[in-house]
């Protein structure tokens, strides 16, 4: 992994391929390269390190070519340097690779006793070599592709380029995203719809085991039983450049300031007052279906997990139905005991997770029903699901997700509250003032964010700490989790969540005069607890910074740091204490001068394990 642009058309395909690469820079990457087809020979250029170094060593001067391939690479196998850099060559072919093959070690030595050299260290220059043997014992180019790839165990997405037939590129996919598009000016395919978007909104997204065959102005496509298939093109809704910082120095800000939008998006057209009920016509199950379920599963992994944890709070209290959440890479290999008559929701921003992927497949496979929450049209993830619920955030180019997270509350409030209405543990007029307080969290969190001074002045007094402690409780559980792992993303300071009433159960250990701890407070049930934990972090010397509801004055009393949120419903609480905790990791970050937008070592989207 991590990002794939390739162009065939009558355009320099440089500029191409590294326009498309930057707007593939938010999900993280340690090297890159391009490749371009010029007076029928293939001229390959790479380099370690950002876009821009890739940008000075071409400077300008070539190669000249209008079909080609590019790539930013996120070291899976090999460490980062030019070697391991794609593309990779084997013989007159080239390629990127997006995934992990499994078996790379034995198809490796077989290739070796063949007379096959390795230049790289990495898993891709096994797919390269495989192609490059089909090609020598006579096969076409798309052949050469199709038998490869049904030599290979693990996923990958593949685009090749070819001296024998300069006039196409092939793409192959399997588990991990590739999406194609086109305009008057020559054919595009990517690994994610942002790099395309600048030349096309109608799109074609490859299905998993099928191959494509692009030239300048044609398409063909095939399924994996090598059958030819008319692919559905679908319309993406946001342009490209809604993907720019718009005057803000970081995306990362720029996107935790659209969640008002975020939120009203997520919600527009999905409500009827009226009858107090969530309208969700992609939602895939009839309210029968919904009546009959025994048992919900959420399956989630980093960020979601955190909504998935909230998500778990609101539909036990609103449906009163029993909720299991489960992080993706546990789930898929612990043998779970779901089946039939369960419900399965899997929440990914991008949708191509493949820990999530997998629990999907293993939950259809024992007769599950799946539901996803989903940020991306037309994803592998939204495809393999019996419904949908789409969180309309748009593209979100930080690596540490805000605005996703956000939209992903803002869905499961939604879902909550159908499952409430169909299953009769939410009354009409229940269901209306929840509808009242949904209504209300936009221009909340539009306040909130027109106090960022504050939390900028306590980021100010805090940034040089080297360890920070977040609590909460109940249903602010998984924001003092979501808390502490924006703050560890993006500054790299050690930050920890817990369940408040857990602190005393080892934390309390490390608490002393240098370790801030994050205290969520809301006024509900759970206050007089959380006041009592605190008195137990000031007796210990800490500083506390205290997020509670406006017009708490105990707390104001005790804590160093007091920051307030509107007096809302306790379960809307989760919206209002995110967004404050997403700007004080981000000034904080920002203060200690680290890269807010790709932090090291992370990557947007997760498609391998």
């Amino acid at each position: 992994m991590c990002g794939i642009v390739g162009y065939i058309g009558s355009q320099q395909a440089v500029s191409v391929l590294l326009d498309g690469l930057k707007r593939l820079e938010y999900r993280g990457y340690d090297s890159a390269g391009v490749a371009v087809l010029q007076d029928g020979k293939i001229d390959v250029r790479r380099s370690v390190g950002k876009l821009a170094n890739l940008e000075k060593m071409l400077n300008g001067a070539g190669p000249h070519g209008t079909i080609g391939i590019g790539h930013t690479r996120w070291a899976t196998h090999g460490r980062p340097s030019e070697q391991n850099a794609h593309p990779h060559r084997s013989g007159p072919l080239v390629l990127v690779h997006n995934g992990i093959i499994e078996n790379y070690a034995a198809l490796k030595e077989r290739l070796q006793r063949d007379g096959y050299r390795f230049e790289s260290e990495t898993d891709t220059e096994v797919m390269a070599h495989l192609i490059a043997r089909n090609l020598k014992a006579g096969a076409g180019l798309e052949s050469a592709v199709r038998a490869a790839t049904g030599e290979v165990r693990g996923s990958y997405a593949i685009v090749v380029m070819c001296e024998n037939e300069p006039h196409a590129l092939v793409a192959a996919r399997s588990g991990c995203p590739l999406v194609v598009g086109q305009n008057s000016q020559g054919t595009f395919v990517a690994s994610d719809v942002t790099a395309i978007l600048a030349h096309t909104q109608h799109v074609i997204f490859l299905e998993d085991g099928e191959t494509a065959v692009l030239s300048e102005k044609a398409w063909s496509f095939k399924d994996a039983d090598g059958k030819s298939v008319k692919p559905t093109v679908k319309r993406i809704t946001w342009d490209a450049a809604s993907a720019e910082k718009g005057g803000y120095p970081h995306f990362m800000l720029k996107e935790i300031h659209e969640q008002p939008q975020t939120l009203l998006d997520t919600m527009r057209g999905r409500y009827t007052h009226e009858s107090g009920d969530a309208d969700l016509p992609d939602i895939g199950l009839t309210p029968e279906q919904f009546k009959t379920i025994k048992r919900i599963w959420i399956v989630a992994c980093g960020t979601s997990w955190h909504a998935a944890l909230v998500g778990k709070y609101l539909i036990e209290e609103m449906a009163r139905t029993p909720v299991q959440v489960d992080i993706g890479s546990e789930f898929r290999y612990r043998n779970p005991l779901i089946g039939n008559g369960d419900l399965l929701v899997a929440i990914s921003q991008s949708g191509e997770t493949a820990d999530t992927l997998a629990a999907v497949r293993e939950a259809r496979q024992r007769q599950a029903q799946v539901v996803s929450i989903c940020n991306v049209v037309g994803s592998t993830l939204a495809r393999q699901s019996d419904g949908v619920l789409y969180t309309h955030a748009g593209p979100e180019i930080g690596v540490a997700s805000t605005k996703a997270f956000t939209a992903q509350l803002m869905a499961l409030y939604l879902l909550a509250l159908h499952l409430g209405r169909v299953r009769g543990t939410v009354s009409e007029k229940e269901g209306r003032e929840w509808l009242d307080g949904l209504v209300t969290l936009p221009t909340h969190v539009e306040h909130l964010l027109g106090r960022e001074a504050e939390l900028l002045a306590i980021a100010r007094r805090y940034h040089a700490k080297h360890n920070f402690l977040y609590l909460g409780r109940g249903v602010n559980y998984p924001i003092a989790l979501e808390g502490a792992l924006k703050l560890k993303e993006i500054s790299y300071i050690h930050a920890e969540g817990y369940a408040a009433g857990e602190m005393k159960h080892g934390p309390i250990a490390l608490i002393d005069k240098d370790m801030p701890v994050v205290v969520l407070a809301p006024r509900d049930g759970l206050y007089e607890k959380t006041v009592s934990n605190l008195m137990e972090v000031k007796a210990r010397g800490a500083p506390v910074i205290a997020f509670v509801t406006a017009g708490d004055k105990e707390l104001g009393r005790i804590a160093d740091e007091v920051f307030t949120v509107p007096d809302v419903h306790p379960l809307l609480t989760p919206v209002l204490f995110t967004v404050p905790l997403q700007l004080l990791a981000y000034h904080i970050a920002v203060l200690r001068g680290t890269d807010v937008d790709q932090p090291r070592n992370l990557a947007k989207s997760v498609t391998v394990e």
